[in-house]
């Protein structure tokens, strides 16, 4: 296998992954966050608060994945 190839497969696998794990930990943090909401409503803005900054952080590891697979798609050419 070439280098082309590999960077092709790794450019995929990079966004791929990168946005499954997301999806997944969103959907954790966010059903939680709900969860808790639910047992405790006077703690709404504090959960939510830290609902989001955790929902951002986690979006980080898809963003930096798209980098990544760039920076792999540029050996391609």
């Amino acid at each position: 296998m070439d280098v082309t190839a590999a960077a092709a497969i790794a450019t995929g696998l990079a966004v791929g992954l990168g946005a499954l794990g997301a999806a997944v930990g969103d959907g954790i943090c966010t059903g939680k966050a709900i969860e808790s909401i639910a047992r405790q409503p006077e703690a709404k803005g504090t959960i939510q608060t830290t609902m989001f900054i955790s929902v951002g952080l986690i979006e980080s590891i898809p963003i930096i994945a798209v980098v990544l697979a760039f920076m792999l798609f540029g050996k391609i050419g």
